[in-house]
């Protein structure tokens, strides 16, 4: 079987403050570097309903209402993080290559809720990362070129985004 070389990974939190924040949904696609998909995964992270309420409010939220409420609705069906950080490392286990790069979307700011709650999994990571955000910044800016990318704000979907997204991207270069 094929391993995977990339690790596309999003994570939905309360905020982007991994101090004050907590990680709420997670979902990972392995791909090849030809951007096949190898396999997929996805959790909910059980958090205190009292951070949910605390965090998720502001602007953002409100613009986002419906994927606030379906995040919150889904809370009493997630698992404790360390369990899934277990699940995404036996994941890695069976379906990626001992050099694994993560990949996403500004996946910075997900590798640094990773660090914080996930500190095992970070070690498996190489320190390199794709991020999708660059290639954005170069084409909108230098090239006047924009991806028009659902914003749905759930993991799974947002992974799917950002692959579609680079494929766009390295249409250019053929």
């Amino acid at each position: 079987m094929k391993k995977a070389k990339l690790l596309w990974v999003d994570l939905e939190m309360t905020g982007l403050d991994p101090e004050k924040d907590q990680i709420l949904e997670v979902a990972a696609i392995a791909t090849d570097m030809d951007l096949n998909e190898i396999a997929n995964y996805q959790a909910i992270v059980k958090v205190p309903e009292s951070l949910m309420d605390e965090r998720m409010v502001g602007e953002f939220w409100e613009k986002n209402n419906k994927s606030r409420d379906a995040l919150k609705a889904q809370n009493k069906d997630g698992k404790p993080v360390k369990e899934i950080e277990q699940e995404l490392l036996d994941f890695i286990n069976q379906n990626c290559d001992k050099e694994l790069y993560l990949a996403g979307n500004s996946i910075h700011q997900d590798r640094r809720f990773i660090e914080k709650e996930m500190p095992t999994l970070n070690s498996k990571l190489h320190y390199r990362m794709l991020d999708v955000s660059a290639w954005k910044i170069y084409f909108e800016n230098a090239l006047g070129k924009k991806f028009i990318k659902p914003e749905n704000h759930r993991a799974l979907d947002d992974i799917n985004g950002s692959i579609e997204e680079l494929k766009w991207y390295l249409t250019f270069l053929k």
